[in-house]
């Protein structure tokens, strides 16, 4: 990979991981980024990029949209990008439940639409050949048996709407590579966190509702969903560390298209444990905890403890970040965000 001339396509550009994969590709290759957005997309994780990007100093925004087969046909055959790495999905597992058809089109249809255009352009044109990058999600196993790490042959067990467009999705990304011969790889990427998440994510809202909290504009109350459930963090910083070195191995041919991985964190905890880690963060000690029935999921995935053998036999790879480096870096974003005057919702 170290022709200066390649081109990566991320698609979910603005998104936590998006924006993050934008800033690792520029400051460790002479890579360009094209980056995929809608037009209307908020970009307050990628203004620190907006010089970069009014210049086209190796990034250029690329307006397109998952549901339109079109946009992105014309994306493919503007840029030909080298690598592909498919970001871009409507993520929030709760949200899923709200709106379950567009989440199925987005994550499912959307998908399939960028490797039907994919699949296109490759057969008309020899010299497009990108190594494809499918990001499905941890939450294709859903349901699990408590007690038992979930390596890549655990069935799936969908328990949201979100989960089961994961599993389709996963499924999309090995499909391509058998039927078709697209060089896709596909990840299942255990919770992760850091700064720039969502704040409708778990750690996140609690990190948010801290912030808030010590800047006085909300009462000494977090409120939270389920805290039953048992998972492995990681920063998604070494996740990225993970994908690229991935696209390394999928060009060497260390590993073949259509290969699937787990990657997750090593250090797991209850939900109450991450409260209690950003609570020892804060300012604030008189803060109280309160279940809110409107933050709980009618079903919910309730153990993610994951086998990471088979990606460390890929690939020299391990988290790296400590998770209370990750929490502290999140809490430390929610605080400058305020600082701003960007009031969060309250959710």
């Amino acid at each position: 990979m170290g022709d200066a001339l390649k081109t990566f396509l991320i698609t979910g550009f603005t998104g936590q991981v998006g924006s993050q994969f934008a800033d690792f590709i520029l400051e460790n290759t002479n890579f360009k980024v094209v980056a995929m957005m809608r037009w209307q997309e908020p970009m307050d994780n990628v203004y620190h990029l907006a010089e970069r990007i009014n210049k086209k100093d190796r990034i250029e925004i690329a307006y397109a949209d998952l549901t339109d087969i079109t946009s992105l046909r014309r994306m493919l055959e503007k840029h030909h990008p080298d690598y592909i790495t498919h970001l871009a999905a409507q993520s929030y597992p709760k949200t899923s439940f709200d709106i379950p058809i567009e989440t199925l089109q987005t994550n499912v249809i959307g998908t399939t639409n960028l490797l039907e255009a994919v699949r296109e352009l490759k057969e008309k044109d020899d010299s497009f050949d990108p190594i494809v990058h499918v990001c499905s999600s941890s939450e294709v196993y859903g349901r699990a048996t408590v007690g038992k790490n979930l390596n890549e042959e655990t069935p799936f067990h969908a328990s949201s709407p979100y989960s089961l467009s994961k599993i389709a999705t996963d499924y999309l990304g090995r499909y391509y590579a058998e039927a078709f011969g697209i060089k896709t790889f596909v990840t299942r990427m255990g919770t992760h966190s850091g700064p720039r998440r969502s704040d409708v994510f778990f750690e996140s809202t609690v990190a948010k509702q801290i912030a808030l909290i010590e800047a006085g504009l909300q009462e000494p109350v977090i409120y939270v969903g389920n805290l039953e459930s048992t998972r492995t963090y990681q920063d998604a910083r070494d996740a990225i560390r993970a994908y690229f070195k991935l696209f390394i191995a999928m060009e060497s041919g260390t590993i073949q298209p259509g290969a699937y991985f787990n990657i997750a964190g090593e250090e797991a905890f209850k939900l109450n444990q991450i409260i209690e880690l950003l609570l020892g963060l804060s300012t604030r000690q008189d803060i109280k905890i309160q279940v809110d029935p409107d933050r709980l999921r009618p079903i919910d995935a309730n153990y993610q403890m994951f086998d990471n053998t088979k990606i460390k036999s890929a690939i020299d790879w391990k988290p790296e970040i400590p998770v209370t480096k990750m929490l502290k870096d999140l809490l430390d974003h929610w605080r400058s965000e305020i600082a701003k005057g960007k009031i969060p919702l309250n959710r």
